[in-house]
């Protein structure tokens, strides 16, 4: 059997049913194979930057392992910006490029590059193989990596030749599956012992929470501790619990800000956050200063960075967090109850402005709709503005910041939970780096409605230089397009909206029954500075 052969049984042993990416030349082996290997749904997209986001979309909401694979030279060098993205959300993605043929490497042959080690800062694991017997072994050794201990992302390059070459059909290796990593139990009693001393703390939760929502909320309340969130997790706790602070970091929230300076608290227990930048807006001391701080995270590089951590519990947080509630019940502490609050009602006015905007699409579209947002100026309206109704409603990829990612995470996301509502909210800047992947989803029956926020700039360079520098080059502005009408050529549903009275509820959901991708055009030029000024007091605080 061909050594490519054996990859794809491997792959389907491992329950893997979707691939996404782009064939050609150098990896026409592979796909070949796929005619005889009907369990697995080759998603074919149109760059594959996109295919990577795709892909890491799917792992993160599949809870599986998501696969990628492109060509080699371009190909691959299209999938290395995914590959950070990924790498930065612990997302285990298998990143397949071709190459060469072993015998013309070195000899200028089409597409050659030694891609390999272009992936191994973006990657946990990046290697290149040169023997067909390696092959299958290799994979599963990169597969393994990719989901055990932090997961992430690996690259596997294979050459043409090998992917081909006949070996005798192999003993194909048990899937890997991630071991949970568990606390010590020792140092949760000591901890919680701690905790139960100190008069007040408070609870700062990063996207790390997910999947450990309900605990967390269940800690919060026997504690009396207050939560903020940082940007990269905002949808995880609804906006209604009375204990929820709001967003701090990047577009945070005046409330957040306030618990974070609040000298009183004694302590703060950290939950799946790296402190990065954006999460502690442009790393604020406040965060823990002359406080008792607890980090548990499952990636121990993160402790003691820029915060000095007096405790750190390597373990996974949902684990963490239910063992810290069994020694508070065994202490006697129980969860009080805190009945959801009502929201206060978000008063329209006639102005046709972002803010008002995204909150009538809100006020029209389903409430269990999950929003996969781009990065632009629309994006802290989404953090500073937008309600959280339902569970992991948003997800927001500030702290890599890839402009497009937010289209082809809807689509990753919608094929994993294809029951899920899903809104892409991007702008005409990152429309035009990877909007041709609402052709992808029409292809696919992948109904998604792309929300594209039509400003005819790069809206959220115009405002941050205009901040920074007290100018901005007229090059910013790009020309008028009509988007719409760019999705009409494709044979995509759409609508365009110059005026708020135009974005009505009839016509958002006739957009939403379509089967397939829809599109919504917002065509709007919002001269307000966004919640964003924070971001920009950094940058400026640099060349003085």
């Amino acid at each position: 059997m061909k050594s490519v052969r054996a990859v794809l049984d491997y792959l389907v042993s491992g329950n893997v049913s979707k691939i996404f990416g782009i064939p050609a030349g150098s990896v026409n082996a592979f796909f070949d194979e796929l005619y005889d290997t009907p369990s697995i749904t080759p998603i074919i997209a149109k760059h594959e930057g996109a295919a990577a986001y795709m892909a890491a979309s799917y792992a993160k909401y599949s809870q599986s392992l998501g696969v990628c694979i492109g060509s080699s030279g371009p190909g691959g060098t299209n999938l290395v910006t995914g590959a950070a993205n990924a790498m930065r959300e612990h997302l285990p993605v298998l990143f397949l490029t071709g190459a060469v043929p072993v015998n013309t490497v070195g000899l200028n042959a089409s597409q050659e590059l030694h891609a390999d080690p272009l992936y191994q800062s973006v990657t946990k694991y990046s290697k290149r193989v040169d023997k067909a017997e390696d092959l299958l072994s290799e994979i599963h050794t990169a597969v393994e990596i990719a989901l055990t201990g932090v997961p992430g992302p690996v690259h596997i390059a294979m050459p043409i030749d090998v992917q081909l070459h006949d070996i005798p059909a192999p003993r194909i290796p048990a899937f890997p599956s991630r071991t949970p990593l568990l606390p010590d139990d020792q140092l949760i009693h000591e901890t919680v012992d701690k905790m139960t001393e100190v008069k007040s703390g408070y609870i700062f939760a990063g996207q790390g929470i997910r999947g450990s929502v309900n605990d967390v909320l269940e800690l919060a309340e026997t504690l009396h501790w207050p939560i903020v969130t940082t940007p990269q997790a905002k949808g995880l706790i609804p906006d209604d619990h009375p204990l929820l602070a709001g967003v701090f970091g990047f577009a945070g929230h005046e409330q957040a800000s306030q618990l974070i300076n609040d000298r009183t608290k004694e302590a703060v227990l950290i939950l799946g956050s790296s402190l990065g930048e954006t999460a502690t807006n442009n790393w604020n001391p406040n965060i823990n200063k002359d406080k008792w701080t607890i980090q548990v995270d499952f990636d121990a590089s993160v402790f003691n960075r820029k915060y000095v951590v007096d405790t750190a519990i390597h373990s996974d947080v949902h684990l963490t967090v239910s063992s810290m509630i069994t020694e508070l019940n065994a202490r006697g502490k129980k969860r009080n109850s805190y009945p959801a609050e009502n929201r206060a009602n978000v008063s329209l006015t006639e102005e046709y402005n972002t803010s008002n905007v995204l909150h009538k699409l809100q006020e029209i579209l389903p409430s269990s709709s999950r929003y996969t947002i781009d990065i632009g100026e629309f994006m802290a309206y989404v953090i500073n503005h937008m309600n959280v109704f339902h569970e992991d409603s948003f997800d927001i990829n500030v702290h890599f910041g890839a402009m497009g990612s937010g289209i082809g995470s809807a689509i990753g996301a919608k094929i994993a939970e294809p029951e899920r509502p899903t809104i892409s909210i991007t702008g005409d800047g990152c429309f035009f780096m990877h909007g041709m992947e609402i052709l992808t989803a029409k292809e696919y029956d992948i109904p998604v409605l792309f929300v594209v926020m039509n400003n005819s700039r790069l809206g959220m360079v115009h405002h941050g230089h205009s901040l920074q520098y007290k100018r901005a080059h007229e090059r910013f502005s790009q020309q008028p397009v009509d988007i719409s009408q760019m999705a009409a050529s494709l044979g995509v549903p759409c609508a365009r909206i110059d005026h708020l009275g135009e974005l009505t509820e009839e016509k958002v959901r006739q957009l939403l029954q379509t089967t397939g991708p829809s599109l919504l055009e917002i065509s709007l030029v919002d001269d307000t500075v966004p919640p964003m000024g924070d971001r920009v007091k950094f940058l400026s605080s640099f060349g003085k």
